[in-house]
């Protein structure tokens, strides 16, 4: 199970690189949604955004810790 990442010298906890890599990845799935206007459907746009990007993080996560 890794916990850290040394990256040029500094050591850096595992979840932030992946918080950087659910960012990008969250702001592209973002864009889709927004193209195929599926926050018409949704009772909460920002809450639908929040709840998208904590499920993103999430399954980054599990992945690097399991």
């Amino acid at each position: 199970m890794p916990v850290e990442i040394v990256l040029f010298g500094a050591v850096l906890p595992t979840l932030l690189p992946i918080f950087g890599l659910s960012v990008i990845l969250y702001l592209i799935v973002d864009k889709w949604t927004g193209r195929w206007d599926l926050d018409q459907w949704v009772w909460h746009p920002a809450l639908f955004r929040l709840a998208l990007f904590i499920c993103v993080f999430a399954l980054l996560g599990l992945e690097v810790y399991q």
